[in-house]
């Protein structure tokens, strides 16, 4: 059985603040600490269950948060910037089942910590056939057009409220309560490692009654930006059209087409924002 983990670091209990996940500052390597120790928790828990092969994209800022050396199940490590699928680089149609490790909640949500949508700088809102999605629900289209299912989401509760949709019977751990955008009622390091270890175990052993994402097409993708400007450089791509001064549309029947063209968009933005 072979696992596809998509790891990001803010849904991580613990972490609250930048400085705990971006690479240069003091608290970095705590914080990557506590991101490894609940990655490995997810990965035993499948290996007691009887997974055996695991892929793990370490998907965070510049993307190298993650030391090879330290992950358990001889995981095969991606790792460093600029992939072509960004956080799904490297799913394919070979995997039984992706799990979405430390993730977090949507720029908009009321209480979410460290929340954005792929691009704080860029991005003020991102919608699905209407509904509101984070990086959960985007990253839901590689996963749908592969066929995989999505068997496992960790973070804080407004994580599991907006994967719930798209992946109705993954294994929700919540592993802290948001109290706002910088603050949240965090459990011990461990408590959060044996629910995820738990949780992982859970999902494998109820991997055949998990269904991959479903998506009615053509799909319809709103980006709304922070200013107009960015909104202009987004109609330099083919297929996006303006809705209003700060959003563009893109319709695609093609998941994994569509999934390109944001991750194209988040690219050319970040030229107008020093993140």
């Amino acid at each position: 059985m072979k696992l596809f983990l998509s790891t990001d670091f803010e849904g991580t209990s613990g972490i609250v603040a930048w400085e705990q996940i971006i690479e240069g500052n003091h608290e970095y390597a705590q914080g990557r600490h506590l991101l490894t120790n609940e990655v490995n928790a997810v990965i035993a828990g499948a290996l007691e269950a009887g997974a055996s092969e695991f892929v793990v994209n370490d998907a965070h800022h510049a993307m190298r948060n993650l030391h090879p050396q330290d992950l358990l199940g001889r995981a095969t490590l991606i790792t460093g910037r600029h992939k072509p699928l960004y956080m799904m680089q490297g799913l394919d149609a070979s995997f039984d089942g992706v799990c979405f490790v430390s993730y977090h909640g949507s720029i908009g949500a009321e209480r979410a910590i460290l929340s954005h949508t792929y691009n704080p700088g860029a991005i003020w809102e991102v919608r699905l056939n209407g509904a509101i999605v984070g990086e959960s629900g985007l990253n839901a289209l590689v996963a749908a057009h592969y066929g995989v299912p999505i068997i496992l989401v960790s973070g804080d509760t407004a994580t599991a409220q907006e994967a719930q949709p798209l992946a109705p019977h993954a294994e929700m751990v919540v592993v802290k309560e948001s109290l706002g955008r910088f603050a949240a009622s965090n459990l011990h390091p461990e408590v959060a490692c044996e629910l995820l270890h738990a949780g992982a175990k859970r999902a494998v052993e109820q991997l055949g009654r998990m269904e991959p994402p479903k998506f009615t097409l053509p799909v319809t993708m709103e980006v709304t930006f922070l200013v107009a400007d960015m909104a202009d450089m987004a109609l330099w791509i083919r297929g996006v059209e303006r809705v209003n001064s700060r959003t563009v549309r893109v319709v695609e029947e093609n998941l994994l087409d569509l999934y390109r063209t944001f991750v194209t968009l988040v690219t050319l933005t970040r030229a107008l924002v020093d993140r």
